[in-house]
């Protein structure tokens, strides 16, 4: 879990990102005593957003393929609420980081559809069209392949579980990026996510006529898209 304090007229953290162990389990409670801890540690009073790793409508939680299943049916948002005492936005991790894209970062401005792609312990999408978001597309739960969700195979998590070297996941995130190429044919994908700083490393194995660039934000992406939320 990261938090961090944003300027959201420019995007830029006004202080270094905070981060901590997910606890195990990642259920409410504890996830809401760590968000608590979090928020406290800034000097802080104004309103605050969250990337959650789920499909969330009106703040419930509908998904829960990387926290506890007992957030399953859940309102994140009056859990939250509760928990930290000041306003609350609650949203797709992944739609975060493709509203801090298209705000701030490459996909601003473009028209047609953008899609951001974050490969971490899973595999989060945000999808846009001509800048606004379509919320809670999770194209980590497509079947590729064989692998059902396919997040379990493809996704950063899996090169760890698996010992594979840049090369051999960049081939895997090649032929998942030119899967979902293949069927919504986005004018822009922009990759994002924890790989990001590691883009050197696996970029030249993408196939060069994916229209494919790296997150401007990086791994920054969600917690500058959840501030700027907040706004509306």
């Amino acid at each position: 879990m990261k938090a961090g304090l944003v300027d959201v007229s420019t995007g830029a953290l006004v202080r270094d990102r905070v981060r901590v162990d997910t606890p195990r389990p990642a259920i409410p409670r504890t996830m809401s005593t760590v968000l608590s801890q979090l928020v406290g540690g800034f000097d802080y009073s104004g309103p605050v957003g969250i990337g959650f790793p789920a499909v969330i409508r009106d703040g419930g939680v509908f998904t829960a393929n990387n926290i506890d299943e007992s957030w399953i049916g859940e309102n994140a948002h009056d859990i939250f609420v509760d928990a930290i005492s000041h306003d609350v936005t609650v949203l797709n991790d992944a739609d975060a980081a493709a509203i801090a894209e298209a705000t701030f970062g490459v996909a601003k401005g473009v028209p047609g559809l953008a899609l951001v792609v974050t490969f971490g312990t899973g595999i989060g999408s945000g999808l846009l069209v001509d800048g606004e978001l379509v919320p809670n597309l999770e194209l980590g739960m497509i079947e590729l392949e064989g692998h059902r969700p396919a997040e379990v195979y493809f996704s950063a998590q899996a090169r760890e579980l698996d010992a594979l070297s840049w090369e051999e996941w960049g081939s895997r995130a090649n032929r998942f990026l030119l899967h979902v190429n293949h069927f919504l044919s986005p004018a822009l994908i922009v990759v994002g996510g924890g790989v990001a700083k590691r883009w050197d490393q696996f970029a030249h194995y993408l196939d060069p006529l994916l229209p494919v660039e790296l997150a401007s934000i990086k791994n920054n992406a969600g917690i500058v898209g959840a501030a700027v939320a907040t706004k509306g």
